[in-house]
């Protein structure tokens, strides 16, 4: 039996909204076949690669707990516990998206922080990218004409997905663990976390795939760079949020005033401690600026006949 596709399909309408609205924000801002898996420790990883040779792993439906632990080390007031319910499966970005990647659906790579130039390269995740740019690539790549006989949607993840995608079936700090040093994350490594040692800091990017993955096969979930979501950033919002694919507040309820309009992001960056990388920690950017610290990766919606193949 074919499953309800309406609050993704809401999702996307919620996208296509926000992105005229920051149209205008940046504008201003600018100065110019196999089993799915049902354990997170020996899951059979089911991964779909596109036109442009993205690689991405199919996520189960489920349920989780969001948020941290009311024992969980250095949380979060708004990290609330709760159980939120993912109903419909989907394909996450095994990596972040690759400035190559981004240069193939937009044609711009040279602009990331840490271009070819810089201490990165095409295998690097892009970043310093505005969020309305995150969206025309999913578009963009949604209309590719190979996409688009595939019948593949592609989107942000909403923060639920996020966390659930991260977490693997997990319920520690860490999909790898309640410690982690900067040898299995691009972190900041003077503040490690838990029982773990002090480890590296390489102060950039690393070419994506570098540290071991989680349990449903995704890499640097835990830093390398935080992650754009298209949720809409509200702290309290746990406190009232539907227990099946929760989206987000809604646009209406938050000012669209430039310095007060935030979106959710997630993961931690290179620049960040440990605590800043936790499956639970969620933090806040302006979308009409551009962050060395933020990149993304993208969920593919399929039909289930194509996805079941």
């Amino acid at each position: 039996m074919k499953t309800s596709n309406v609050p993704h399909r809401r999702l996307r309408h919620r996208l296509r909204l926000a992105s005229c609205l920051l149209a205008v924000i940046a504008a201003n801002a600018r100065p110019g076949s196999c089993a799915e898996p049902t354990r997170a420790d020996a899951p059979v990883i089911r991964t779909i690669t596109n036109s442009i040779d993205m690689k991405l792993a199919r996520i189960p439906a489920g349920k989780f707990m969001m948020g941290s632990a009311l024992s969980e080390l250095e949380r979060e007031l708004e990290e609330v516990p709760h159980e939120v319910v993912i109903t419909r499966p989907f394909y996450l970005g095994v990596h972040e998206v690759t400035q190559g990647e981004f240069a193939a659906i937009l044609g711009e790579r040279e602009r990331a922080v840490f271009s070819r130039d810089n201490g990165g390269a095409e295998d690097h995740p892009m970043e310093d990218v505005y969020w309305k740019d995150v969206v025309d690539f999913c578009d963009k790549l949604t209309a590719h004409p190979e996409e688009k006989k595939a019948g593949r949607l592609y989107r942000l993840p909403s923060e639920a997905e996020w966390e659930y995608a991260c977490r693997a079936g997990t319920t520690t700090a860490f999909s790898l663990g309640d410690s982690i040093s900067s040898t299995q994350a691009n972190f900041n490594g003077k503040y490690s976390y838990g029982t773990a040692e002090r480890g590296p800091y390489i102060r950039k990017t690393a070419k994506v795939g570098s540290y071991p993955p989680n349990g449903f096969g995704l890499y640097d979930m835990h830093g390398n760079v935080s992650e754009w979501c298209a949720d809409f950033y509200d702290k309290n919002y746990y406190r009232d949020s539907p227990l099946e694919d929760p989206l987000g507040p809604p646009l209406g309820v938050l000012s669209t005033d430039y310095d007060r309009f935030y979106l959710v992001i997630r993961g931690g960056s290179w620049l960040d401690d440990a605590r800043g990388c936790r499956s639970a920690y969620r933090y806040r950017a302006m979308p009409g600026n551009r962050y060395r610290l933020i990149g993304f990766r993208v969920v593919c919606e399929i039909e289930d006949a194509e996805a079941d193949r």
